[in-house]
């Protein structure tokens, strides 16, 4: 089992920047390949961002290509996505999930999920 919490959404204007944490425990951090999905109100969740085990692969959707950038550090076991430049668009929940031995981006390929922060983006 991996546990996940997320961390630092919140209220920002457009243009603004937030970074978002994910702290893992359970199994080992490393192994796993992190993303973050986003769903907005009425909408399926939608990939934005994963990264490889030794974050030496990074992956985004094209709408957050160039404004938001993943990482990681397996000392702390921790994700981060700081994300500039945030539209209205951008508001969502975000969720951090954890994929074991695989380079994902679909939902259904991720093993763990955590219970998701609220980002808003508005004047």
């Amino acid at each position: 089992q991996v546990q996940l919490v997320e961390s630092g959404g919140g209220l920002v204007q457009p243009g603004g920047s937030l970074r978002l944490s994910c702290a893992a425990s359970g199994r080992t951090f490393s192994s796993y390949t992190m993303g973050w999905f986003r769903q907005a109100p009425g909408k399926e969740r939608e990939f934005v961002t994963y990264i490889s085990w030794n974050g030496g692969s990074t992956y985004y959707a094209d709408s957050v290509k160039g404004r938001f950038t993943i990482s990681r550090d397996n000392a702390k076991d921790t994700v981060y996505l700081e994300m500039n430049n945030l539209k209205p668009e951008d508001t969502a929940v975000y969720y951090c999930a954890a994929a074991y031995g695989k380079w994902a981006s679909r939902t259904h390929e991720y093993d763990y999920w955590g219970q998701g922060t609220q980002v808003t983006v508005s004047s």
